[in-house]
Order: structure tokens, then C-alpha cells, then sequence
């Protein structure tokens, strides 16, 4: 049964406006804190809010409870103005357990808001978290607006009643009681909420009981308690007219491959090996087979790799994703697909670290990998998003330039951006270009089918197998000119080279001209790519607006580059170039344009602050 809608709740309490609000909530992992977490976001994003999300998960898959390695946490940024990033300090944070609130503490403000599950403080909680003190009562959190909250008695009292319903299946409720406390001190509406738990655990009425139960329990707590003398509201933003969702970076990504699909009339295939944090676009593609999907979970990268190229001889449009330690397995298949110079799409969704890593926390290590991770020279274009619903655009892009330039495509992307999510202004898809593809029709002549004869663009002709008198050989031995049979002559191995270069080069002729938000020169241009977009724009502006000479480029295209770089580049006193590696894009570009750059770098598994590009900006133009 449908859970029916009600008024929203209001509070009898006093209502503060606030222009925007950044909230953690933080536990074990199993504690549903990233359930809780999406379901803030989506009520936020149904209120009107701008929002912007940062999940953060443990990189261990079993870490124990209750320990610092074990900790999940999912933050919102929701706000009535343009925001960027998911913010950079916490106006509240909720902490289940101890080890939650140690790991989480240093980024909430001084005198922001505290709320703690008072009863998981324990001696031996505190244990596990490596405390020696309750930090309740040490004077740790002096500084906060302490809320103490007997969440596990309240919770159980609130479900108690419930038949059927364990002491176990009790207590995991308590994660939707906390959320209910949060909806009230922000004045969220509790009805998307209700209906997700209806459609989650209708088959299962007494868990669906219980969290709603839960949830309003939260709530009339907020009311009643003492602890709160008022509560917040954040204001709908100002944003342009228009059907809007909350979606996932992975999910957007998702969907533009099948939108591209669809604009090229190709059925898709995606053959992938599951790895975080690319998993789940293989999971949402194989949710999408009523729009002609194919998806092949691989024994291993390898053969995800070769059915992908399989595919695309075949004339499908042709994707496999992984990130970093799978990118290298795939790297001798990739040169495979170069060579035969056929369309796919390679996703790579970075992650921190070499080997296994950190597989939950994000990096942007990866680009020189893209660029020069395969044997011999294997040039490939490499473009990356920007944000969560940038993913969908990237999607077209990327195909748009396989299909145009025969060629496959790196398209990068990052845990930040995969997991993160924001509103996303739904496409006119009768307003989207179409993807035009062609395909060499039957030849009844009986002259040999030229397989690597080029066009302007220097691409080769994407023959469909079994078409009549199109017949050639493929393989990764290197290929004649024109003909595409096998050749062992050096000065055609040095053409060959030569060409598959050139191609790739004169992408730069099809992509758009680099554009700079700011003065067209002055005395600094903060230069980025990936996932640092959208804090390095809010740094950018909020300089600006204290009157500093600084300007913001964000690359899309990453080999080749747009053709104007090197002239805008000259245009400033210094580029500051902020990078979630050691100083890949720094390298490439000093490199190409011979121009000593100015590198930020950090390596920590997470994202920049805006805090911390601006006081590099302040610091270079000062």
C-alpha cells in the first residue's frame, strides 16, 4: 500500500534563514549512512535547493565496527545560490560512534552543530576508536554545540511495538531516526522519504513500519527536545526553468551512453570487469536493456578489453569502463583497438594510489597512464568531465569523436564525481545533434576493399563484417597503407606511425576553443581538469570578487588540446595548475608550450577545499 502523502510537517519553533548549509552524517559502515545521505540529498533537491554531495566510503570492504578504517560518510551542500562543491567546512555533522566523530571532527566549524549517539560511547567504543578518554566529557568538543542524543533507547521505544520485528532489525533502524532529526532542523518534508521506504520495504511491513516510524520519531524529537531552541530553512534557488533530477555522475555517464547510442542509431554493448568505483555503470547499463543494451560481465579486464573490440568490429557502439589497476591490465587490447583503428569508448573512473590503492577515495592520478599507458606509440584522444551531470555531455562527446576519427577514446572520470551528485536540468532529446555514422556499402566490382584508405579527417572506413566484398584482415600486426595488409617495411611502419599521430592531432580542428571566465589576461589563470572543476571556479570567483587579477580555465579536452592553449597560456603573468596528482596536466602542458607552471598538488584521498586554492591564488597575485 501506497504511503499517503501528508502536509508537511511544521515546527512551532522559531525558523532561521540560511543562505546555504553543508551536513555530514557519519558511521559505521552498515550504519545506511549513505542511504540517509542520498535520501537528504533528494529531499533537498525536491525542496529546490542547489546541491552538491561528497559519499565517502571505507577502502577496506570489512573493516571492523566501530573502527577509524571503518567510517562512512556521505555530506550535502544544499544552498538558494549556484554551488559547486559538496563545501568545504560542516555546519553540522552527526556522529554515530566514536570513531566517526574523530574522523570527522576537524572539518566541522567552530561552534557548528554536534549531534552524537551519546549511547555508543562506551568504554568499549571508545577502544575501538583508539581513544583513551570519552571525548563527551574531555573537553574535545567544547568548542560545539553539543546535542547528545540517546539515539538507541529512543529508537527502540519508538519501533517497539512493531510485531515481527527483531532487536537487531530495531536497532538499524536508528539511522532513519537521526535523518528525521535532520529533516526537522532544516524544515525538510518528510513525504519523498516515506515513499522511498514504501518502495524499499513494502514486502516487508513490519522494516517498513519501523522506519517510518523512525523517521517522524526524529522529527517530533526536533520538536520537542529542549536541545534545539529553532531550526533552519534554506530557500529554493534561483535556478533556470526547466525538469530537474538529482543524479549520480556514474548514472549521468550511464545515460548519455545510451542517449549517444540511440543518436547514432548503434545497439551498445558494454563488456566490463566490475571495480570500483566503476561498477555501477555496468550495473545501471544492465538495468537499461529495454533500450537495446548488451552488457558482458568479464571473467577478467582482459577479455572485458577484447569483447569490447570484438564488438566494435562488429558495429556496435562499443564501451568498457574500469579504473586504474584494470586501464593497465587492459593496456597491450587498448594498443589492439589503436591500431585497428575502430570506435569504443574507454572509461576510466580514477581512484587514489597505485596497485590496489585506496579504491573508495579519489585521485586524478591517471592521465599520464591515458596518454602514454600502452606499448609503442598508441595515440589516443583523452577528454575527462567535470561534474557529476557534465558526464552525460562527455558520453556524446566521446562517441561523437570515435565515430568521426575511427579511433577509440579515453574518457576520465573520478570516485568524486561518480559518487557525487547533483540536480541535472533534463535534455530537450529532440534538440540533441545527431550522431552521423557510416558504414562502406557492398562492392560487386571485385577490386580489393581498401581497409585503411582515409578520408579528410583521415579516418578509415568502419566496415560492417559479412557486408558483401568488403573483406580485410585485422590483428595487431602492423597494417600497409591504404590496403591494411600485414606490412614489415620500415618506411611504411614510419608512415603508419606517422598518421594514426596526425589523426589524433587534427581532432583539435573539431573540438571547440578553450574558453577562460575572467580578464583574457592578467596576472594569474588557475588551469584545471577532472573533478577539481567545481572548486577551483568557487575559489576562482570568490577572489575575484575581493578584487584580484585572476582568471579560470577548465580543460575538457586533454589530447590533443584545444588549438588556442598555447595563446592564452601567454596571456598571464603565472598559471596555477591545482591537481589531485603530483603534477600530471603541469607536466604535459609545460612540455608542449615550453612555460614554467606553478603546480597545487595533494594526494590524500580527497578532494580539494576552496579554502585551500584560494589562499594559492591570494598567495601568487598578492
Amino acid at each position: 500500500m501506497a504511503v499517503p502523502t501528508e502536509a508537511p510537517l511544521t515546527s512551532s519553533k522559531e525558523t532561521i534563514v540560511l543562505e546555504g548549509a553543508t551536513v555530514r552524517l557519519a558511521g559505521d559502515s552498515g550504519d545506511g549512512m549513505q542511504i540517509v545521505g542520498g535520501q537528504f540529498t533528494n529531499t533537498s533537491a525536491l525542496h529546490g535547493n542547489d546541491v552538491a554531495t561528497f559519499p565517502d566510503f571505507p577502502a577496506e570492504i570489512r573493516a571492523p565496527r566501530g573502527t577509524l578504517a571503518g567510517v562512512s560518510g556521505f555530506q550535502v551542500q544544499f544552498a538558494s545560490t549556484d554551488i559547486f562543491t559538496p563545501g568545504d567546512t560542516l555546519n553540522a555533522l552527526v556522529a554515530m560512534n566514536p570513531a566517526a566523530l574523530v574522523t570527522n571532527i576537524g572539518d566541522l566549524e567552530k561552534g557548528g552543530i554536534l549531534i552524537v549517539n551519546s549511547e555508543a560511547f562506551k568504554p568499549k567504543d571508545l577502544k575501538l576508536a583508539r581513544l583513551e578518554t570519552n571525548p563527551l566529557e574531555d573537553g574535545t568538543v567544547a568548542d560545539y554545540r553539543l546535542i547528545e542524543v540517546r539515539l538507541d533507547t529512543l529508537n527502540r521505544e519508538a519501533v517497539k511495538d512493531i510485531e515481527g520485528l527483531s532487536s537487531k532489525l530495531q536497532d538499524r533502524c536508528k539511522n532513519f531516526f537521526a535523518l528525521g532529526l535532520i529533516y526537522w532542523l532544516f524544515g525538510r518534508d518528510l513525504n519523498a522519504t516515506l515513499r522511498f521506504v514504501d518502495a524499499k520495504f513494502g514486502n516487508k511491513p513490519a522494516v517498513k513500519a519501523a522506519n517510518e516510524r523512525s523517521l517522524r520519531a526524529g522529527w517530533y524529537y526536533g520538536e520537542t527536545t529542549e536541545a534545539f531552541l529553532h531550526s533552519y530553512q534554506v530557500e529554493p534557488a534561483q535556478l533556470p526553468p526547466g525538469t530537474y533530477r538529482n543524479i549520480m555522475g556514474n548514472q549521468a555517464l550511464s545515460w548519455g551512453l545510451v542517449a549517444a547510442a540511440r543518436l547514432s542509431g548503434k545497439e551498445l554493448f558494454c563488456g566490463a570487469y566490475p571495480i570500483t568505483p566503476a561498477s555501477s555503470i555496468l550495473e545501471e547499463l544492465s538495468s537499461l536493456k529495454h533500450f537495446g543494451v548488451r552488457t558482458v560481465q568479464a571473467e577478467d579486464e582482459i577479455a572485458a578489453m577484447c569483447s569490447t573490440i570484438g564488438a566494435a568490429f562488429a558495429g556496435a557502439m562499443a564501451v568498457t569502463g574500469s579504473s586504474g589497476p584494470g586501464i593497465a591490465l587492459k593496456g597491450e587490447a587498448m594498443g589492439l583497438g589503436m591500431i585497428l583503428e575502430l570506435p569504443m569508448i574507454i572509461i576510466n573512473i580514477q581512484r587514489g594510489g597505485p596497485s590496489t590503492g585506496l579504491p573508495t577515495k579519489t585521485e586524478q592520478s591517471d592521465l599520464l597512464q591515458a596518454m602514454f599507458g600502452r606499448n609503442g606509440e598508441s595515440p589516443i584522444p583523452v577528454i575527462a568531465t567535470r561534474s557529476p551531470s557534465d558526464c552525460f555531455d562527455v558520453a556524446l562527446e566521446a562517441w561523437r569523436i570515435a565515430t568521426r576519427f575511427m579511433t577509440p577514446v579515453i574518457l576520465l572520470s573520478d570516485g568524486y564525481i561518480a559518487n557525487g551528485s547533483e540536480p541535472w536540468l533534463l535534455p530537450n532529446v529532440d534538440a540533441l545533434a545527431p550522431i552521423v555514422v557510416e558504414h562502406p556499402g557492398p562492392s560487386t566490382d571485385g577490386e580489393p576493399f581498401l581497409a585503411y584508405k582515409r578520408d579528410e579527417r583521415l579516418a578509415r572506413p568502419w566496415a560492417l563484417p559479412g557486408t558483401e566484398g568488403l573483406m580485410h584482415r585485422v590483428g595487431g600486426l602492423e597494417k600497409e597503407d591504404v590496403t591494411g595488409n600485414v606490412s614489415y617495411d620500415p618506411d611504411n611502419h614510419q608512415h603508419m606511425t606517422n598518421v594514426r599521430a596526425a589523426r589524433v592531432a587534427q581532432i583539435a580542428d573539431d573540438i571547440p576553443l578553450q574558453t577562460v571566465n575572467g580578464p583574457e589576461k592578467g596576472k594569474l589563470l588557475v588551469l584545471s581538469w577532472g573533478g577539481t572543476y567545481g572548486t577551483c571556479v568557487t575559489a576562482v570567483r570568490r577572489c575575484q570578487a575581493e578584487g584580484l587579477s585572476v582568471a579560470h580555465a577548465h580543460l575538457r579536452y586533454l589530447n590533443p588540446f584545444p588549438k588556442n592553449l598555447g595563446n592564452l597560456l601567454k596571456a598571464y603573468d603565472q598559471v596555477l595548475v591545482p591537481e589531485l596528482n603530483m603534477g600530471q596536466l603541469r607536466t604535459l602542458v609545460q612540455a608542449r608550450y615550453v612555460r614554467e607552471l606553478v603546480g597545487l598538488n595533494k594526494v590524500q584521498g580527497k578532494p580539494f577545499t576552496v579554502s585551500e586554492i584560494a589562499f594559492a591564488i591570494r598567495e601568487l597575485v598578492a
